[in-house]
């Protein structure tokens, strides 16, 4: 994240970032003074930093994270963590999703999921040797069956880009080389910066405080809590000092329509009508702000319409698929999914790892790119995955109105399980952002009508706001339940390929 020459953090960032500063200095790391010491055996402790969007979480997460880097803090990721050492420190920037992480990666902060975390890969030890000599951390290795030139393309990778599997995949290497399988962590790390921590529920949270003594959450409180958590937070229950409030920031406040709406909500007397005026009203001065009468099939491709209701989820998803003529029981490739998890048994335990480990966590969004090479296997792209292609055992399950049952186009005897992700609800786009993003307003029109409050506020706003603040740069408001013909044919021409796919056929068990 480039910020300009003159650039000065906002009243409440300096004090939010003088507190975490103050809480690093306690564990022996002074960004201020650019030192740090080894890690001693103190108490774990916890802090939340959260605002609304726009309050500058995530450029004060960077700003933090350029400031631990310099101070000699190491940047630990999911894919491989380098030699211990007692004066060793780290730092993992964590997100709940591998969008939400992706999202992070652009803005070029370098996050990785939490489940990359809890979960390590084992590396084959000639590989091992290569990557800790790209760490800087051991002499240029000899590989048998890797010419020397295959090392000067992982090196020159490397110099450019942080990131060992896609030094290796340079190399000419897959992940099923090179990594010969995954454990859980069984050893704590150090520092923990979490982004999206409005996602997290209890046991992610005790997962995370067992593996780091120092844990730092950034969060948006007015977003939805996880489902089952009333309404709450993790970080709701911290008080100060250990709760850091951000506000808006004027520069964003001042150039944004989109944020202007969703800080909007805020204000108790609003009602729904007034807001849907509001909204006209930026739309005519502002093209980012569309008032549409209808869904567009076309964005639905790659970006899902955000709902409220299931219904209007699968009834959306069903004239989708009605409007590019897709087959009653079969997929066309360039549909979009989203994983709904991973369903096998528990002696199958590392092939879940691996799976989960690639991107396909729950609510993970992916394209289907056609029918792989076993029956029941579907070769996909994962967004947000540093190696987006792979072929896997699939049991895709397509909703129908009416329908109790979906019916189910591809179905592996177990593997990874998928929904049609034309549209999700707002709950599942909570972490993800689009740069176009259509919300079903009918849907937010019926949650106000329901009178139903979370934690305090209407669910209406809350719905509202997750859902308008996942545009990136234009936010469409669909104002009917109609769709538009589609304009262009459903494809994967616009995807890009990893540079080399990766595949995850079992060879003896079907999964």
């Amino acid at each position: 994240m480039t910020l300009p020459a003159n650039f000065a953090f906002s009243e409440d960032q300096a004090e939010a970032h003088d507190r975490v500063a103050e809480m690093l200095r306690g564990v022996g790391v002074d960004i201020d003074a650019g030192v740090c010491a080894p890690a001693g055996d103190g108490k774990g402790q916890a802090m939340a930093v959260v605002g609304k969007a726009g309050s500058g979480k995530t450029l004060l997460l960077a700003e933090l994270t350029k400031a631990l880097t310099e101070a000699g803090v190491e940047i630990v990721s999911g894919d491989w963590e380098g030699k211990r050492r007692k004066d060793r420190r780290t730092l993992a920037i964590l997100a709940p999703t591998n969008k939400a992480a992706s999202v992070l990666r652009a803005r070029g902060v370098p996050a990785t999921t939490i489940h990359r975390i809890l979960y390590t890969p084992v590396y084959a030890p000639e590989y091992e040797a290569i990557a800790e000599w790209l760490a800087g951390q051991g002499e240029r290795p000899v590989v048998a069956d890797l010419p020397p030139q295959a090392l000067d393309r992982a090196h020159a990778f490397y110099q450019s880009q942080k990131s060992i599997p896609g030094a290796l995949a340079a190399a000419g290497l897959r992940g099923s080389d090179f990594i010969a399988g995954w454990k859980r962590r069984d050893d704590a790390l150090d520092i923990g910066f979490v982004d999206e921590s409005s996602m997290l529920d209890e046991k992610q949270f005790e997962d995370l405080q067992e593996i780091f003594p120092t844990l730092i959450l950034f969060g948006d409180p007015a977003q939805l809590a996880p489902v089952g958590q009333s309404g709450e937070m993790v970080f709701d229950r911290f008080a100060a000092p250990r709760r850091c409030d951000l506000h808006r920031v004027h520069r964003q406040a001042a150039d944004n329509p989109i944020l202007d709406l969703a800080h909007a909500l805020g204000d108790e007397g609003l009602s729904f009508e007034t807001f849907e005026q509001m909204l006209k009203d930026a739309a005519q001065r502002d093209d980012r702000v569309v008032l549409a009468p209808r869904v567009n099939a076309d964005l639905m491709a790659r970006s899902p319409v955000l709902v409220w209701r299931n219904k209007t989820r699968v009834r959306l998803i069903t004239a989708f698929r009605t409007a590019h003529g897709a087959p009653e029981h079969e997929l066309i490739p360039g549909e979009p999914l989203i994983c709904d998890g991973i369903e096998l048994p528990l002696k199958h335990r590392k092939r879940r790892i691996e799976l989960e480990a690639k991107g396909l966590i729950k609510g993970a969004q992916v394209v289907y790119l056609g029918a792989g090479r076993k029956p029941g296997f579907s070769r996909l792209h994962v967004f947000g995955a540093e190696d987006p292609r792979l072929s896997v055992a699939s049991i895709i399950k397509i909703e129908k109105p009416e329908e109790e049952e979906p019916f189910i186009p591809f179905a592996a005897t177990m593997g990874a399980a998928f929904l049609h992700g034309a549209a999700v609800t707002i709950h599942k786009a909570q972490g993800s952002q689009w740069p176009e993003v259509q919300v079903f307003a009918p849907d937010i029109w019926a949650a106000a009508r329901s009178g139903r409050i979370e934690a305090g506020l209407p669910l209406w706003k809350r719905l509202a706001y997750v859902a308008i603040t996942r545009a990136e740069s234009r936010l469409h408001w669909v104002t009917r339940y109609a769709l538009a013909r589609p304009t262009l044919a459903l494809g994967t021409d616009d995807l890009a390929a990893a540079p080399a796919p990766l595949t995850l056929e079992a060879e003896s068990d079907g999964i």
